[in-house]
């Protein structure tokens, strides 16, 4: 069984995007684990951009716990696992439509389980298969609201941040492929 489904069974969105490495699926894979999307210009904007409701209910004195400044990245990731050379996958729960992002810290060994109202479960995997010399390497996002009430409320986040989200998993990609591709794996962070 795949991570993606033993951690997140059920899904109400998903998003996918692929690419082909000259690489193989370990060396793929450990890529991926190492990546930053803050390394990329792009996305430092989209989070700086998705930061900019929390800015403005602090302005209006709705402080949040959570650093307004801290951005939003793959560190706010709860790593679930890596099934061998075959599939990495990193998690997330949460109210992500709230202003603050309403991350909730869960562990990995309590990510299946795990359950609260009106949350949403989100799991990005990457699934690194052989083809010919390489790997097509694929990563796959799926988010399960946990009630009618979180679906209502994720629905016009997901197609807001769809978009812009589906282009950082891209850069992501071709990333992983840079890094994967070269003699050196530790490349210079791109601009």
């Amino acid at each position: 069984m795949s991570l993606l489904h033993t951690f997140l069974p059920e899904h109400q969105f998903s998003e996918q995007h692929h690419i082909r490495v000259n690489a193989s699926p370990a060396r793929v894979l450990d890529m991926a684990s190492q990546l930053d999307v803050t390394d990329f210009a792009v996305a430092r904007l989209f989070l700086h951009l998705r930061g900019i409701p929390a800015r403005i209910a602090a302005a209006l004195g709705r402080p949040s716990a959570r650093r307004i400044d801290a951005g939003f990245g793959l560190h706010d990731f709860t790593v679930l696992g890596r099934n061998g050379d075959h599939e990495f996958a990193l998690g997330l729960v949460g109210r992500f439509w709230e202003s603050a992002g309403g991350l909730i810290h869960v562990e990995a060994s309590a990510f299946r389980t795990f359950s609260a109202p009106d949350i949403a479960k989100l799991v990005m995997t990457f699934v690194a298969q052989p083809e010919g010399a390489g790997t097509l390497l694929t990563t796959r996002t799926c988010v399960h609201c946990s009630s009618t009430t979180a679906r209502r409320r994720f629905t016009p986040y997901w197609i807001l941040i769809r978009v812009p989200s589906g282009l950082i998993r891209r850069m992501m990609l071709q990333r992983i492929k840079q890094l994967a591709e070269s003699d050196d794996a530790a490349l210079t962070r791109p601009e």
